[in-house]
């Protein structure tokens, strides 16, 4: 059964975090991905426009090492306006990707970036399957 899980990111908390500016090619651990697990689709929307002096800051979405922007490229953040919506990535045809034996994250990678970011709120979903062996879990299925 597909189910939906999303989290708010406070840009100004990943600074802190971080301990210095954010800068471009930095990662953002977004959402945590089970073993065995289908992403079916993410994305990301603005809940509250970026502050700070960048012109040029950019994003993707995706799983840094695999896909770093399966789900959005190149989403423009600081012209982004609160309820603004990333744009699924041109390249993917079909947004699904298949999380192994090992879980991963939904990252959110600075692509490009000049100047500062000092704030702003990004939500991150996706919707996701559970693709593990339920006979090897011990849970019956239809025609067992």
């Amino acid at each position: 059964t597909p189910y939906f899980v999303e989290v708010e990111l406070d840009l100004a908390d990943a600074t802190t975090a971080k301990g210095s500016a954010l800068a471009a090619n930095d990662i953002i651990e977004a959402l945590y991905v089970p073993a065995n697990t289908l992403v079916l689709h993410a994305g990301v929307d603005v809940k509250s426009a970026m502050t700070g002096s960048s012109t040029d800051a950019t994003i993707d979405l995706g799983v840094t090492g695999n896909d770093p922007d399966r789900f959005v490229d190149g989403m423009d953040l600081d012209a982004a306006t609160a309820g603004t919506y990333g744009t699924v990535a041109a390249a993917s045809t079909s947004p699904a990707l298949q999380i192994g034996a090992t879980g991963d994250t939904i990252d959110i990678l600075i692509a490009t970036q000049t100047g500062t970011i000092t704030g702003g709120v990004l939500r991150v979903f996706a919707v996701m399957v559970d693709t593990s062996d339920a006979v090897s879990a011990g849970i019956a299925q239809l025609g067992s």
